[in-house]
């Protein structure tokens, strides 16, 4: 099954959520080592991109892909569906003691 995001083709899962995040996952995961000052900076550009308007979306979107994949993978997740309560519970009346 091709992956094809803005036209295109995501070879990994990381390749993919870069090209429908439009930044480099690095950026928002950090890397394994990096040090104090490497993560400083990494956080001061990752909020400089979330203050442009172009991506004051970007963490609803990132919700969004991140629910589609767990959905999606549910089984890699051991996701299992809630049942919903039948009824709601009548609401409690008079004064808590």
């Amino acid at each position: 099954m091709k992956c094809i995001v803005a036209g295109r083709e995501a070879a990994t899962a990381a390749e993919f959520a870069e090209l429908a995040l439009g930044t480099p996952i690095e950026l928002w995961l950090g890397v394994e080592g990096e040090t104090d000052a490497e993560r400083a900076a990494r956080l001061d550009a990752a909020r400089d991109i979330l203050a442009d308007p172009e991506y004051r979306d970007l963490p609803d979107d990132l919700v969004r892909l991140a629910a589609r994949v767990i959905e999606d993978h549910a089984d890699l997740f051991n996701v299992v569906p809630l049942a919903r309560p039948a009824g709601r519970r009548p609401a409690r009346q008079g004064v808590a003691a």
